[in-house]
């Protein structure tokens, strides 16, 4: 059962490849219960230590999410699926001008680019604001 502030199981699907993997080491918490555990703690403004048990230890949950920008990349992440969730549906049947599927596409590029760029950051450690991502940003 998917509570309130928990990935559904298609959310989970799309995030549960980039959360890397223990080589060795004592058994953890499972990722989804730990990532649901943020979740959790972003929506609804709680204190660490009044983190719901079924989220595992709150200091296990608070070592593992160790920085705010960790959690609003994780939370923006959730709100652009849950986003799309429930735009879809709502758009079926509707057309749009070549302008606005113009617009659309436009939009869509300048996630993707920001989405690989994000990738290439986490996976190389480098989060300086580069040329090709102030233009993102910008909008060029």
């Amino acid at each position: 059962m998917v509570r309130r502030h928990e990935l559904t199981d298609r959310e989970w699907e799309l995030l549960a490849p980039l959360i890397p993997r223990a080589a060795t080491g004592r058994p953890r918490v499972e990722d989804r219960q730990v990532v649901n555990g943020m979740v959790y703690k972003i929506r609804t403004g709680i204190s660490w230590r009044d983190l719901p048990e079924r989220y595992g230890p709150w200091n296990t949950v608070y070592k593992i999410e160790h920085t705010i920008e960790y959690l609003d990349l994780v939370g923006t992440c959730h709100g652009f699926v849950g986003t799309l969730g429930r735009l879809v549906p709502r758009m079926r049947g509707q057309e749009f001008t070549d302008d606005e599927r113009e617009t659309v596409r436009r939009q869509i590029g300048r996630v993707r680019a920001a989405a690989d760029w994000l990738e290439g950051a986490v996976d190389n450690g480098e989060f300086t604001l580069d040329e090709q991502l102030a233009q993102l940003l910008k909008g060029e």
